[in-house]
């Protein structure tokens, strides 16, 4: 299972660890994601997703609707 947002596709970033040496060993900068199960009013079901944090609070304010139309929008 890919490490990827279901509603904004942000993955994992890449860096170096530091130490306090300054040696630099290569990471990755895992997403938060959660699971998740919106009701969705307007097909009238519930859906399984699996998306950060971080747009967990965008959907909590906006909704599920006006943020797929603006995702679509933006791509």
């Amino acid at each position: 299972m890919s490490n990827r947002c279901d509603l904004t596709g942000k993955g994992p970033l890449y860096g170096n660890n530091v130490s306090h040496a300054n040696n630099r060993t290569r990471r990755r900068f895992m997403p938060n994601l959660q699971k998740k199960r919106i009701w969705i009013p307007s097909e009238k079901r519930w859906v399984t997703l699996r998306i950060t944090t971080k747009a967990l609070k965008t959907l909590d304010k906006n909704g599920y609707d006006s943020m797929l139309k603006e995702l679509n929008k933006n791509s």
